[in-house]
């Protein structure tokens, strides 16, 4: 891996290094939303927004008073100052958030970076229509391999006995860099690039690991970083700390929240 990461200035502030709103988390998975929000903040950008039910931001203040929170009623104030967005990590496939992100993406201005997970994508999934029309240019997809086979209404074992093509395949679909997560996930781009990982291990198959790269890849979007390139150090970097938390921890005791905490050991070793 040799992209670099995001450039830090001295004579800087929090809004120099980026805005990021996540939508996330809904009554019954909180989690996601306070692990792809604090994982953003963890790897740099200056702000996270974290737009939930009450019941969800309740939980997050609880655990960080390092996020800001915004109630679903005040989504649409002040789109355009976001820097990037983030939704779907622990959304629900409910129908009210299937009303909200089609609203969303259709005040979503056009050139705002955007990735989009789990039940984002498995909404996306049922009716494209939501999404497709809207002529974004700037999205990321990072879909696990039964989340690709909804996106392209195909099998599971179409999905892994190629995984290169299927992530080209919804890449092309949905003009989109596509990070396909596996044990070796890969990251496609609408301009042909394709990049194939060589971190992590099995101590990150838990619940939220997911949720962590996400907000890893924001994060990154949010300082200014290409979105390939983004994606691309994201997957490498959480597999990273994946791999030295193993080390400290074994492999079967790694919580999603152990990524977040090893980061900065990943980033040093990157760094070196």
């Amino acid at each position: 891996m040799d992209y670099k990461l995001p450039e830090r200035f001295e004579n800087s502030h929090k809004g120099s290094y980026g805005r990021v709103l996540n939508i996330a988390g809904s009554d019954y998975m909180p989690g996601a939303a306070y692990l792809s929000s604090v994982a953003a903040l963890k790897i740099g950008c200056g702000y996270c927004f974290l737009c939930s039910t009450d019941r969800v931001i309740n939980a997050v203040a609880a655990q960080t008073q390092n996020i800001v929170f915004l109630p679903h009623s005040n989504l649409f104030d002040n789109l355009e100052t976001y820097d990037t967005v983030m939704v779907g990590c622990g959304l629900s496939q409910g129908d009210e958030y299937k009303i909200l992100l089609e609203k969303f993406f259709k005040k979503l201005g056009k050139d705002v970076p955007v990735l989009v997970d789990a039940d984002g994508l498995n909404i996306i999934s049922q009716n494209p229509e939501i999404f497709l029309p809207n002529g974004f240019k700037n999205v990321v997809f990072t879909p696990h391999p039964q989340e690709a086979a909804r996106l392209l209404g195909c099998t599971l074992e179409d999905v892994l006995s190629d995984v290169k093509s299927t992530a080209e395949k919804i890449t092309q679909k949905y003009n989109c860099v596509t990070v396909l997560k596996t044990h070796r996930t890969v990251v496609t781009s609408p301009d042909g690039r394709f990049y194939e990982n060589n971190t992590g291990n099995n101590s990150m198959a838990k619940a939220g690991s997911g949720d962590v790269l996400a907000g890893m890849i924001t994060g990154l979007i949010a300082q200014g970083k290409d979105l390939f390139e983004a994606a691309c150090l994201g997957v490498y970097l959480h597999g990273l700390s994946g791999d030295i938390a193993r080390k400290k921890l074994t492999e079967y005791s790694v919580m999603a929240d152990d990524l977040i905490s090893f980061l900065p050991d990943a980033l040093k070793l990157y760094l070196k």
